[in-house]
């Protein structure tokens, strides 16, 4: 029995509730889990999980046997990140989630600089606007924006991307400018974004001096989507109103198809940070590649902070 990677595989199952989930994430045979958690309970002679056909229940040697193994993996990692550091040539994988539109305009025309500085780090990038389950799906780290709100994970803040409210020259062409955001409920169409976890719509925020408004943008007529390039798409292609990240949007201000609207009303700037949990803090490959996102979403951030800081955080929604 291999019992570094039955280890592994234990804790995989343990944190995301089955044995199918553990085998793809670890990209491991699920017979091979199984056979490793076979071995595993004979050689310590207890058992560590109650099945059935509907769920896996971690027992109560189980659960003891859980915090000892999380610690000692632990370990091995910092271990092997010490290393790695010590050669200044960290390698292995690390998986990836990130929101379409900071994938597709931002990390992946940098990630060949980042290749060609660290070869032996592979990358799998998953790539969408769902929210992503960290631990259960083995993800190493995400990029999430918003509010944060799991104080199991660490954060670190990587920009504040600034909004604008759009709309299709050709639209506007068509159905007139408003001039108040109070408009867009009756008088416009609205390309709206809800999101793929709940079905909510997000809603459109404005504020100009003391005042503040809040618009659900299904009290409107409109368009909605769950992905963020299909969004911008939408506006572009003449759909209707909406506000989207301002870098996003320059290219298609600058081409004429694309104009903002109402921009004396303001939204908040969207504070992203990329969250890992505490257990991966120790991982030179992790630790590199969360420093060069950094490094590439500076030119974007509105509000760069004095310091850039770790902490515990509570986790949001997955930024777009």
């Amino acid at each position: 029995m291999d019992q570094l990677l039955a280890l592994r595989v234990f804790v995989r199952i343990a944190d995301s509730g089955g044995f199918g989930k553990a085998a793809d994430s670890l990209d491991v045979p699920r017979a091979t889990v199984s056979k490793l958690i076979q071995e595993l309970e004979t050689h310590l002679r207890v058992k560590l999980f109650q099945r059935s056909t509907r769920r896996v229940v971690v027992t109560d040697e189980g659960q003891t046997y859980y915090q000892h193994a999380v610690k000692l993996l632990a370990d091995i990692d910092e271990m092997d990140g010490l290393f790695a550091d010590s050669r200044g040539n960290p390698r292995g994988r690390v998986r990836v989630d990130i929101g379409s539109s900071l994938a597709n305009l931002i990390v992946l025309p940098h990630l060949p600089a980042f290749r060609r500085r660290h070869p032996e780090i592979q990358l799998d990038i998953g790539v969408s606007d769902r929210h992503v389950d960290l631990i259960g799906e083995g993800v190493d780290c995400v990029i999430r924006g918003g509010e944060l709100t799991d104080t199991s994970l660490v954060a670190r803040r990587i920009a504040s991307l600034e909004w604008g409210t759009y709309a299709g020259s050709a639209y506007l062409a068509e159905r007139g400018t408003p001039a108040h955001p109070d408009d867009l409920l009756a008088h416009h169409d609205v390309v709206g974004y809800f999101s793929s976890l709940t079905g909510r719509a997000f809603p459109l925020l404005f504020g100009h001096g003391e005042e503040h408004l809040s618009l659900d943008p299904r009290a409107a007529r409109g368009v909605f989507v769950n992905e963020s390039t299909a969004h911008l798409t939408s506006l572009v292609s003449g759909l209707g109103i909406g506000q989207t990240f301002s870098f996003m949007a320059e290219p298609w201000l600058q081409s004429g198809d694309l104009v903002q609207v109402l921009p004396e009303w303001t939204r908040p700037a969207h504070p992203l940070h990329v969250v890992f949990a505490k257990s991966k803090y120790n991982s030179a490959r992790l630790r590199v590649f969360v420093d060069w996102l950094i490094g590439i979403f500076e030119p974007f951030d509105s509000a760069p902070p004095a310091a850039a800081l770790t902490s515990p955080v509570k986790t949001g929604h997955t930024a777009r």
